[in-house]
């Protein structure tokens, strides 16, 4: 995904935002009556490998917008390592955007906020009904049984990216399938200034996505069935070492990638210094880098079993982008309009191959762009073997909580400290002491 993700740490906790009985948004900049809109406040997601790579790709689409409707739309692109903190605090203040992109696994707790307009089947009618999107996107939109907190924009999977000449260097002629399989080809690709495997240890938000999917293929959660924290049961701890021990006991990711919260491990990867890169639709971030498409084979995350599919087979979280609306905006009637035009067909289509991520419209992804073999990889890996992160109000915080534990577990690796069981439980156990009472 471009640029994704810095990590969202959420210095204004959504404590705050809950007590604060927040009432929405409301624009920023004003902008005409519900039945004859002039203006729009859109803040953006940073998607593309900078924020003027996005000004650049939504713009003109944004002109499109309003030569259709006459309403123009002021966009903001804006950080992730600012965008929920900036989101929690519009909530509060009442003062923000008319529309916003928010990364999905957020949607449950900004939907607790009260601030976002609920999604119910007479706003879904609006933009062409619910039934236009695929089911894996709407399940990462809000607590279940519940409106939606908003609609689906851009859709993502995790996946293996593999350096095909180190490969046939190496001597190894399939990308892995298993984590046995990953650490055997890591340990050859390692060495000589080069290492097997990237990642990015200080970014909290991508911690917890690798967490979560190696919790699920160990059979475990991070929450109970009612939605409490569970966060130090032997699944999660195992799983949890399992990661961490890919630098501290398996030694295919570089001690230095301990530091690493900005997409440096994508770089490092496009530059030949790291063979193997666990990341989200990465094609876009990696051309950008002058990585040729050629260059690198696209495969499944591995999994324990080797065989991806439910329970155990569980790959990758469901990741992506939704489009949401602050409820209280006096324009309302635009911003229905504005999020019936992003979720367009044609629009889906344009955004989507511009991000290298995957329509979460279904229609949309009839266009042979995402029929390639590395889009298919994403496509089918959400379609059969994602799971959408807990989608409690509880979320952005144990994103924090628990991002921050693996966060210094991999400092402790790097700094040649060994990461034992007991360590991983008691890290797991302060985490999970950091949420706040139901």
């Amino acid at each position: 995904m471009r640029s994704i993700r810095a990590a969202a740490t959420g210095a204004v906790t959504l404590s705050l935002a809950l007590a604060a009985s927040a009432c929405g948004g409301g624009s920023a900049t004003g902008g005409g009556s519900d039945d004859s809109p002039k203006t729009l406040t859109y803040w953006a997601s940073n998607q593309g490998a900078s924020v003027e790579v996005d000004k650049k790709v939504l713009q003109p689409e944004l002109d499109k917008f309003e030569k259709e409707t006459g309403i123009e739309v002021k966009v903001e692109v804006v950080p992730w390592s600012d965008l929920l903190n900036r989101i929690l605090t519009a909530a509060t203040s009442g003062q923000g955007p008319d529309v916003l992109n928010i990364g999905n696994t957020w949607s449950a707790s900004l939907q607790a906020t009260g601030a976002l307009l609920p999604w119910d089947a007479k706003n879904f009618e609006k933009i062409g009904g619910r039934e236009r999107f695929v089911d894996a996107a709407l399940a990462s939109t809000g607590v279940r049984g519940q409106d939606p907190a908003a609609v689906p924009l851009y859709s993502m999977a995790y996946a293996l990216y593999y350096n095909k000449r180190m490969f046939a260097d190496a001597g190894i002629a399939e990308p892995p399938a298993t984590w046995d399989e990953l650490v055997a080809a890591g340990r050859k690709l390692s060495g000589d200034g080069t290492w097997g495997l990237g990642a990015e240890g200080a970014n909290v938000s991508e911690n917890v996505h690798h967490a979560y999917v190696f919790a699920k293929q160990h059979g475990a959660d991070f929450f109970t069935a009612d939605g409490e924290p569970d966060f130090a049961s032997d699944g999660t701890v195992a799983a949890l070492k399992q990661y961490v021990d890919l630098m501290a006991k398996d030694k295919v990711i570089a001690p230095g990638n301990a530091e690493y919260a900005q997409n440096q491990s994508v770089s490092d990867f496009a530059k030949g210094r790291t063979a193997m890169l666990l990341w989200q639709s990465a094609s876009a971030n990696l051309k950008s880098q002058g990585m040729d498409p050629d260059a690198y084979g696209v495969a499944p995350v591995p999994v324990r079993s080797g065989a991806p599919g439910g329970g155990t087979g569980v790959n990758s979280m469901v990741a992506g982008i939704n489009l949401a609306v602050f409820k209280n905006t006096d324009n309302l009637g635009g911003a229905a309009k504005f999020v019936k035009f992003m979720t367009s067909d044609e629009e889906q289509k344009i955004l989507n191959k511009a991000y290298s991520s995957i329509p979460p419209v279904k229609a949309a992804q009839s266009d042979p762009a995402f029929s390639t073999p590395d889009t298919k990889v994403l496509k089918d890996t959400l379609a059969t073997s994602a799971v959408a992160l807990p989608q409690v109000a509880a979320e952005s915080q144990f994103e924090t909580a628990v991002g921050t534990a693996i966060k210094e577990l991999f400092a402790d690796a790097a700094a040649g400290r060994r990461i034992t069981t007991e360590a991983v439980r008691a890290k797991l156990e302060k985490a999970q002491q950091q949420m706040p009472a139901a």
